[in-house]
């Protein structure tokens, strides 16, 4: 879940990043008695996330900024819309809109990519779910915009839930365990509220997971023909998720597979900011600009 704590320490560092010692621009070239109304206009169609973080850009520059928002996080909208207003000191919009900018564009392009996702699997009962393959300190910015386009959260982090994954087995294998002995041993180590997955990438690999007594395998990797073998073999006996090779063309075959649950690296890694504009009139200057 976005905090607003979170939110607050994010952005602040952005504002700070891209203006360690004041704007130059804006306090050479704008009269410090000019004020601003900007729109957030959208250039293409798609779903809105970010909101709060918008806001936050514009609060944090100058309180005295106030920014309403015309949709919230979540709805879909359509070429042209006016999605926020933003009205203050226009030093301090100037100062802010990129950052501002910068985040609502992300967030709301991974929204917009996950909802068509989502829409490919909709007559299945499979969720589409995200990663850890977001960018470093953005995670849950990135993970509250998979929420906002109808996906789901995988483990926040290491320390959320146990995932088993190749090279874990490879060292255990190494040192002579079986799997099923090593997953064992771990569950009776663990909390009983602990969830524990673990990846296979061969069919053959799946009997001794599940005689170990894990939530969820992961078929990772798995043509179509063998990921409808192993949701049949494993036959409701643990949760089954589907990873690799996932895209938008594969992803209605994946999940009329049968699996549970699909997990989506290409959400967070590979989406493309969405077009959104900020578009600026300076009422005392009468200047106008367009950015």
């Amino acid at each position: 879940m976005l905090t607003r704590t979170q939110i607050d320490r994010t952005v602040a560092a952005a504002l700070d990043e891209d203006a360690p010692w004041g704007d130059l621009t804006g306090e050479a070239l704008i009269p410090l008695e000019a004020s601003a109304r900007a729109e957030l206009v959208a250039r293409e169609p798609g779903v809105f996330s970010g909101g709060e973080v918008f806001e936050a850009a514009f609060r944090l520059t100058d309180p005295r900024i106030a920014v309403v928002l015309m949709i919230e996080d979540g709805e879909r909208f359509e070429r042209g819309a006016t999605l926020a207003v933003v009205e203050g000191p226009a030093r301090a919009v100037l100062r802010a809109e990129r950052i501002g900018l910068n985040f609502v564009q992300r967030m709301s392009g991974i929204a917009t990519l996950t909802a068509r996702y989502v829409a490919e699997v909709a007559h299945t009962g499979a969720r589409i779910a995200d990663t850890r393959k977001t960018t470093p300190l953005l995670r849950a910015f990135e993970r509250h915009a998979v929420v906002s386009g109808g996906g789901h959260n995988h483990r926040h982090s290491l320390s959320d839930a146990v995932l088993v994954k190749d090279n874990h087995l490879a060292v255990l294998t190494g040192r002579g365990l079986s799997v099923t002995a090593a997953l064992q041993g771990a569950i009776a180590r663990l909390p009983h509220t602990t969830h524990v997955e673990v990846e296979v990438d061969r069919l053959d690999q799946i009997d001794a997971v599940l005689a170990a007594g894990v939530g969820t395998i992961m078929l990772d990797n798995f043509t179509m023909e063998d990921l409808r073998r192993g949701v049949e073999h494993i036959a409701g006996r643990a949760t089954v998720e589907a990873s690799g090779g996932v895209r938008l063309d594969t992803v209605r075959r994946i999940a009329e597979t049968g699996v549970d649950v699909i997990s989506v690296g290409a959400l967070t890694h590979s989406a493309p900011s969405l077009d959104l504009g900020l578009d600026i009139s300076l009422d005392d200057s009468g200047l106008q600009a367009a950015h």
